[in-house]
């Protein structure tokens, strides 16, 4: 099984008068990481929350928007300062006092004071919280996964195609090889022969002219190691697991062959077949980017 890095996972929790709403959606990255956007009253469970999350995800950058509604009728309290008012007292009948005015100090006027009377939440349970929290956090992961597994399914199948396609292309080359050495003895053959007319022709020294030019356009190690590394790449695929990087690897080592080959041949056909083939392998790199 593998997993693309391409995903979205949505889950709400309602319970005890409160909902927690969870959405995460995220691309591909070299590495893990999460962006999470949430009320400040909840930045308290950062650390919690980037913990469960390693749980479900090893790549990827990931966004995650939490949301919080509290539908308690008694959420709030009323805070009333003694002290302070105390103090605004004070003050107001010394003023009262030191410029000879009336006292006529209510206690509505007072109340009006700032900071005599606040609004207070409740101390919420952090432990309750959290548990709702988790919950709503492991319903949008799970689905969140499965995103990522059914499109992980997606590519590998493409991928799988894209390797055979490669193979074919491995095995024209190779087939074609050794018929550019024959097509070159049989051409410097009859060169010689037009320059020499009735001369015997040096078989010695035609012999060591095409292991020359046989030495310079093999590429048999290259389809050795290519088709190595395709083969490699298809098990891996089968096999699953957090593949990425070594794909990524792989298909780096497959680039490096098909320029190989490319630099070496000396024939249309196989000039072009190795090109295609680079695209080919350009395409696999592009889709291996987005496996985790």
């Amino acid at each position: 099984m593998i997993k693309s890095m391409t995903g979205f996972g949505r889950c709400e929790v309602a319970e005890n008068n409160r909902k927690f709403t969870v959405e995460m959606k995220s691309v591909n990255h070299r590495y893990l990481d999460v962006n999470i956007k949430m009320p400040k009253k909840l930045n308290f469970f950062e650390s919690a929350i980037r913990s469960e999350l390693k749980n479900y995800i090893s790549r990827g950058k990931v966004d995650m928007f939490i949301t919080y509604e509290d539908f308690s009728e008694n959420n709030t309290t009323v805070r009333y300062n003694r002290e302070l008012a105390e103090e605004y007292l004070t003050y107001l009948r010394k003023m009262a006092a030191d410029f000879g005015l009336d006292d006529d100090i209510r206690v509505s006027t007072l109340s009006k004071y700032p900071e005599v009377f606040t609004m207070e939440e409740q101390t919420m349970d952090e432990e309750e919280l959290w548990k709702e929290l988790q919950k709503a956090i492991k319903g949008a992961s799970e689905m969140f996964v499965q995103t990522r597994i059914t499109e992980g399914e997606h590519l590998r199948d493409d991928l799988i195609d894209k390797l055979d396609n490669m193979l074919k292309l491995v095995d024209f080359i190779s087939e074609r090889s050794p018929e550019i050495i024959t097509e070159y003895k049989n051409k410097l053959e009859e060169k010689v022969k037009d320059l020499l007319a009735d001369v015997n022709v040096d078989e010695g020294r035609l012999l060591t002219e095409v292991t020359i030019f046989a030495d310079k356009v093999c590429v048999d190690e290259e389809i050795v190691r290519l088709r190595s590394h395709i083969e490699t790449t298809k098990k891996t695929l089968v096999e699953g697991g957090s593949i990425g990087r070594k794909l990524d690897f792989i298909a780096q080592e497959m680039n490096r062959e098909a320029n190989t080959i490319l630099s070496k041949a000396n024939d249309l056909e196989i000039s072009n077949c190795a090109i295609e083939l680079k695209t080919e392998i350009e395409k696999v790199r592009e889709q291996i980017q987005n496996i985790e």
